[in-house]
């Protein structure tokens, strides 16, 4: 069996709420798009934290493209590891003074006054590819809104070409009507670059507009129902 990008098995991990986070078994399949909901902005950054293997469970396993976050050994194994997921969250640092395109640069290159070409025609590449406009790329983030908050730290997730994508209640700061667009742009993204995607998030329009699968976690036992399947 091909292993999956992401799984948790009867995973605990206390945080400081009224309950642990409960996940008693998830999986996700290698490209598929997956939204789940019932995690609220909390808990979700700890469900991120377990992803990533950034912080361990008290009790089960994590698994990341089949390898057990516990046997992650060192920092140099746990940056290279990382490097395959991308997150879209609102805890990602933007440079608002800074311009689209230096935002995006950042993953490439630290010398952003301004990015050296190769550098800024791949930043520009993002800002195409997640649905900026032209006229916006070289105005500072301050004088833009949040859909376009959003789409940069969208460009930014993507840009070292992860194989699982984490979104962390990504629309929250959306105007209502942006939510399905942005999710459009995510299913297309993830389907253009074979990317897995799991979205933590109480929006349903985003999850109608990019999921193949939408779960509900019961916080109680840990278990997650599916709400629904499309087929696209």
């Amino acid at each position: 069996m091909t292993p999956a990008a992401l799984e948790f098995a009867g995973v605990t991990k206390q945080y400081g709420g009224l309950r642990p986070l409960r996940i008693a078994e998830l999986r996700v399949a290698e490209r598929e798009l997956v939204a789940i909901a019932g995690l609220d902005q909390t808990t979700a950054e700890v469900f991120v934290n377990l992803a990533t293997g950034a912080t361990l469970p008290d009790a089960g396993e994590v698994r990341l493209f089949g390898r057990a976050t516990s046997s992650i050994t060192d920092s140099a194994d746990w940056l290279a590891t990382i490097d395959r997921v991308g997150t879209v969250s609102e805890r990602a640092v933007l440079l608002e003074r800074m311009s689209v395109v230096q935002n995006l640069a950042l993953p490439f290159t630290l010398d952003i006054e301004p990015p050296p070409g190769a550098d800024r025609a791949r930043a520009e590449a993002l800002a195409q590819e997640v649905g900026l406009s032209q006229t916006a790329w070289a105005r500072p983030l301050a004088e833009l809104d949040a859909n376009a908050a959003a789409r940069v730290r969208l460009g930014r997730a993507i840009a070292l070409d992860p194989a699982l994508l984490l979104l962390e209640h990504a629309t929250a700061r959306l105007a209502r009507e942006a939510a399905a667009p942005f999710g459009a742009a995510v299913r297309a993204i993830a389907e253009r670059r074979g990317a897995a995607v799991v979205a933590l998030t109480a929006d349903d329009a985003l999850a109608r507009a990019f999921a193949t699968r939408v779960l509900t976690l019961d916080p109680a036992t840990g278990r997650l129902k599916e709400r629904g399947r499309w087929f696209r």
